[in-house]
């Protein structure tokens, strides 16, 4: 089965998430993810049948209401998107810019599904306002919307009538959760940009989010957390620390965008980190998966460099 994917969005886990829900239990209540984004791994986990219902919640406001309309809403929300993309054919480039300034100024999740489907990678950029300053991609119109709108219902099926939605602090989603629930948690890395990570409205503290599941462990939740990774030599993140008991598994994410545009060839790899609660009911083996060129992401013999067993 092909998985819909409405939203680009840089970062997305939609690539990782066959091998992501390779370390959840094969049924459950609840998928929890309080660091939604474009919630790629409720839709993938959705499309397997794995959890009765769905908790998807992001900061991000516009990202949200986009996430519900697209859900609840999909016939509204693909006729939008097809309306905006016809009224760029004159000028693209100028019709791009009106609508990013029509979407700063009122926050409207309609723009803001084309701007995530035309501007350069699908990388959302803000700039210290909150405002999304993020170019167009001149070599592109963004997806069709034939296509999108094919998009839009296949997550629609999918996820309507088992989903809450919301935009709260992940602290506040955290407290809300039980032991018949998972968690799936990617939140900002940290130390991309210094102080402050232009692709996000806000960074989270890693003290305090390493005291959030630490808290977890102590309620018995199970979670899995994609946290830091590296490119090349470049490490982004503090790892997790060991007093969390934790399995760490590495995952190779494919080549860096970034890279490829510098002429290098760095590969991305990333860490995802299983609770306790967790490895014991699935009982992880923590290979590193990698991904050759061309190919799905596949299990290699374990490769001490990049394999951690921390509990």
């Amino acid at each position: 089965m092909r998985m819909p994917h409405p939203i680009q969005y840089q970062g997305s886990k939609r690539n990782l998430a066959a091998t992501i829900l390779r370390y959840l239990p094969c049924n459950f209540s609840r998928l929890v993810e309080p660091f939604a984004g474009s919630a790629a791994i409720s839709i993938a986990c959705a499309a397997k049948g794995r959890a009765k219902s769905y908790w998807i919640n992001d900061l991000n406001e516009p990202l949200v209401e986009l996430l519900e309309l697209i859900i609840n809403h999909p016939s509204e929300i693909a006729d939008a998107y097809q309306q905006i993309w016809n009224q760029q054919l004159e000028d693209s480039i100028e019709h791009y810019y009106r609508v990013r300034a029509d979407f700063n100024r009122t926050r409207d999740p309609r723009l803001f599904l084309y701007l995530l489907a035309r501007c350069v990678k699908g990388s959302v950029r803000y700039n210290s306002e909150g405002l999304l300053n993020q170019s167009p991609d001149k070599r592109r119109h963004g997806t069709k919307p034939e296509t999108m709108r094919e998009n839009i219902f296949g997550v629609s099926r999918l996820l309507r009538g088992k989903t809450a939605i919301s935009s709260l602090e992940y602290k506040d989603v955290l407290s809300g959760v039980g032991k018949d629930d998972v968690v799936y948690m990617d939140p900002p890395y940290q130390g991309v940009c210094g102080n402050r990570d232009s692709r996000y409205f806000a960074s989270i503290s890693h003290d305090e989010y390493v005291s959030a599941l630490a808290e977890l462990n102590e309620r018995q939740i199970r979670y899995v957390v994609s946290y830091d990774g590296r490119t090349g030599d470049k490490i982004f993140g503090k790892l997790l620390p060991e007093n969390l008991s934790l399995t760490l598994v590495r995952l190779e994410a494919g080549r860096s965008s970034q890279a490829t545009l510098l002429g290098r060839d760095d590969i991305t790899i990333e860490s995802l980190y299983l609770s306790q609660q967790l490895a014991r009911e699935v009982k992880p083996v923590p290979y590193f998966h990698r991904k050759p060129e061309n190919e799905q992401l596949v299990l290699t013999e374990p490769e001490k460099y990049y394999v951690a067993k921390l509990f």
